[in-house]
């Protein structure tokens, strides 16, 4: 397992979204993307019920992303993701959500940077895959460029070398997380200029990519962006992320071909007895903006949730759109 991962490009952890059947998907379409997981609690992974570790392993190269603020409880999810076969333990200091707030941790940890610190030394000190932050710009107030380069400093300082900055700074009152990803306004400028002073750091950019233009724009500048709601919303941009952006001569897959690399997938996990919408919810935007995308994802709402709904579901769907019903 290399320790130098390819942060050139890679698909933001979205509560919710990037779960398992998302990264797999996901995989089909680029093999350079770096993949995150959701957001994983210390408290869900030591003392959950569930598996919350599981994945697939055609997902490699993929981070675990873990919230949490306990170095000690980091330490012991950062050994276990290692065990498991991670390439890569990261930590969220960018969620502004209440419950995240409550639970210290996520972004209001920005005024913590020593704690912050301790938790990346202390991941550090029991694992060999890099260890790496997310983080945004400022919070409230305290949103000088100082500020941000005290809390890289500080953190840096414990073997960080790789950050993943969203460009807005979050609002801990008063605003909702996802007004905390739309209102707080962009500052790439900032990003950029911490790279230009930290030219020793792995410096991705986060927030607002919407196109793998802009991806190029940025990577002049930066080592790496990451794409969350886009990569999300119209996947079968990933398929040129490896050719555009990372050098890969390979034909991608079109998107027919995808569906037909997914059906055995989406037979196995109702073998164990998951749901059809457990996938299909994911792969609903393949044809956006292509002639009968309509029929695809109505045909796909109205039957993939239904008791006993298979594979032939998603066949049919295909059919829908080609016939442009």
């Amino acid at each position: 397992m290399s320790l130098e991962l390819d942060r050139t490009f890679s698909i933001a952890p979205m509560l919710d979204w990037t779960d398992r059947h998302y990264r797999y998907f996901a995989r089909l379409l680029s093999s350079k993307a770096l993949l995150y997981t959701e957001m994983v609690t210390t408290g869900a992974i030591l003392h959950g019920r569930g598996d919350y570790l599981a994945y697939n392993r055609e997902e490699h190269p993929l981070a675990l992303q873990l919230g949490g603020s306990n170095p000690e409880d980091l330490a012991k999810c950062a050994a276990l993701a290692a065990q498991r076969g991670y390439d890569e333990v990261n930590l969220n200091v960018g969620c502004p959500s209440d419950r995240v707030q409550n639970g210290r941790f996520g972004a209001c940890l920005m005024a913590e940077p020593a704690l912050v610190a301790e938790c990346v030394d202390a991941m550090k000190q029991v694992v060999d895959i890099p260890v790496t932050v997310k983080t945004r710009i400022g919070i409230d107030e305290q949103d000088s460029y100082e500020f941000l380069t005290d809390f890289i400093d500080t953190v840096q300082a414990k073997g960080c070398s790789a950050f993943t900055i969203h460009a807005r700074k979050a609002w801990l009152q008063g605003l909702s997380p996802k007004e905390n990803r739309e209102i707080p306004p962009l500052d790439y400028a900032r990003v950029y200029r911490l790279k230009q002073d930290y030219p020793g750091l792995n410096i991705s950019l986060n927030g607002g990519i919407t196109s793998l233009e802009q991806a190029k724009t940025h990577l002049a500048h930066l080592d790496g962006v990451m794409v969350g709601r886009e990569a999300y919303q119209n996947p079968y941009m990933l398929a040129e992320v490896d050719s555009r952006l990372c050098g890969v001569t390979a034909p991608a897959l079109s998107r027919e071909e995808v569906i037909d690399k997914m059906l055995p997938y989406i037979e196995a996990h109702l073998a164990t007895g998951g749901r059809l919408n457990h996938i299909t919810r994911h792969i609903i935007g393949l044809f956006q903006g292509l002639p009968g995308s309509r029929g695809w994802r109505r045909y796909l709402s109205e039957n993939a949730h239904r008791p006993g709904a298979d594979t032939r579901v998603v066949r049919q769907a295909l059919q829908t759109m080609q016939a442009g019903i």
